[in-house]
């Protein structure tokens, strides 16, 4: 490993945190210095010199490897964990170290879990950072990090192709070098213009500034006990249904329908599929809301069966009504929704709606070959023929998120905690999705979850973020390193 080059690029993922609470600092000083004022400025400054340290004292090195790539992304992560959380674990309250962590890791990971039992009381600076970790690990810590990398360097382009996934180029073919300048314009540009119409609609600045980035994140992290029932407001509802949509789909679909000033790019099969998915969900939760629930309006019933499906299916988590108050058939759809998740190339976490996509085309190919052994069958994405390797890389990812997941499960379950929370908890936390069923629903939260199962929700939380094999190919590392030990 080139401790060099590793160390000077995680500190400067690191700066880009020391940024933000800068920012959160400001939100205290306009508030009069509130209490979260002097565990901000610990932890600004304990983060920036931790970032600047290797910049300053450890010389560059432009040696720089796949494996290295692999290294910085897990280490930026964790690092960036591990300082989020100093905010909360200096102010105290409900944030012991574990509840620290949690936050911090759901925070960053876009998943939009909790611990807190009362958000409102927290001081605005501190809910502002709270956002913040969702607003910078929506983009991506890495991301981040590949926007302050110069374009010419060869490192750049090999922690690109790790970090972006190759499924997020099929039909928008950009230099990868431009990707996290494209995603970038993208994010800040929807977060903006969500931000200027949730003040029209009636929200403070600064609650359409932190809904704005918990939306274009994907997070779900809000500054209101009751979530978005807060604001009891359907144009509310409405543009945040809008914004979790766009934020979910390919950042290059929304790049290439404001330059081409068209809707054509919307046309492509992946995001037809996904939007087909969210309306055949939405129809059937409204379905079960009026035949078993207690709605009266098919109006409301359908605006909040669109929003709760556009929630969890975007992984946002956000709650405009009380899941736990549903029919169970409504809660399995949503959790169907929890499972299949966005599309590759937004800050969805999950599975994605393009694997899902090639799987059922694979699926129905297989039929095919087995009622006609002679003739061939291609899948195909858009016109594009995939190859074996990358449907083989697919069908591999899909295996291995269920087998993180049922050995998640098991260890939440052995922690103590009922199999209706345990299944719809890890769920949720491997799909950054944030609630589940019950007490964990859209207005509950994980604070009364065991020490255990909130480390294990957390792991699983990390490993659904950076998509399983970055974290798969360290520990693969970490073994191949041994055995030379051992065998010298």
């Amino acid at each position: 490993m080139n401790i060099k080059a590793v160390s000077s690029n995680v500190g400067k993922a690191l700066l880009v945190n020391a940024l933000f609470m800068m920012l959160s600092i400001l939100v205290s000083i306009s508030d009069g210095l509130d209490e979260a004022f002097a565990p901000l400025v610990t932890s600004f400054l304990i983060t920036s010199i931790l970032g600047a340290f290797p910049l300053v004292f450890v010389k560059h090195s432009k040696e720089n490897s796949v494996k290295d790539g692999y290294i910085t992304i897990v280490i930026a992560w964790l690092m960036s964990f591990v300082v989020g959380m100093l905010p909360y674990v200096l102010y105290g309250g409900e944030f012991t170290i574990v509840n620290a962590w949690f936050e911090s890791v759901s925070g960053y990971t876009t998943t939009g879990s909790t611990i807190l039992t009362d958000i409102e009381s927290l001081p605005r600076s501190l809910l502002f950072w709270r956002s913040s970790t969702h607003f910078i690990g929506g983009l991506g810590v890495v991301v981040f990090l590949l926007l302050i990398i110069p374009d010419a360097s060869s490192f750049k382009l090999r922690l690109s192709i790790i970090e972006v996934s190759s499924l997020s180029q099929y039909g928008y073919r950009y230099r990868r070098t431009n990707v996290p300048r494209i995603m970038l314009s993208v994010y800040v540009g929807l977060t903006v213009m969500e931000t200027l119409l949730l003040m029209l609609a009636g929200m403070s600045f600064f609650d359409a500034v932190n809904h704005s980035f918990s939306t274009m994140a994907t997070g779900g992290f809000s500054t209101k006990n009751a979530s978005i029932m807060h604001f009891d407001s359907p144009v509310i509802d409405v543009i945040i249904i809008v914004f979790m949509i766009l934020a979910s789909m390919h950042f290059g679909v929304i790049y290439a329908m404001f330059i081409k000033k068209s809707l054509a790019p919307v046309k492509n099969s992946v995001t037809v599929y996904y939007l087909g998915v969210i309306s055949v969900l939405s129809i059937c939760v409204t379905i079960v809301l009026m035949s078993q629930g207690d709605y009266g309006s098919f109006g409301k019933a359908l605006l909040d069966s669109v929003f709760q499906v556009v929630s969890f299916i975007s992984t946002t988590g956000f709650g405009n009504a009380d899941n736990a108050m549903w029919p169970m058939l409504a809660n399995t759809f949503l959790l169907i929704a929890a499972f299949h998740c966005g599309c590759s190339g937004s800050t969805t976490g999950g599975v994605k709606a393009d694997r899902m996509l090639i799987i059922f085309k694979e699926i129905g190919n297989d039929f095919k070959r087995r009622l006609h052994p002679s003739s061939v069958f291609r899948t195909k994405v858009d016109g594009h023929t995939l190859d074996d390797d990358q449907i083989s890389a697919v069908s591999l990812f899909f295996v291995a998120y269920i087998f993180v997941f049922f050995i998640a499960l098991m260890g939440v379950l052995i922690s103590g905690v009922e199999i209706s929370d345990a299944f719809s908890g890890t769920l949720a936390s491997l799909g950054n999705v944030g609630p589940g069923l019950g007490g964990l629903g859209t207005m509950g939260n994980y604070a009364s979850q065991p020490v255990f199962a909130k480390i294990i929700y957390t792991t699983v939380m990390f490993l659904g973020r950076i998509e399983i094999f970055p974290a798969l190919a360290i520990l693969h590392l970490v073994s191949n390193s041994r055995k030379k030990a051992a065998g010298s």
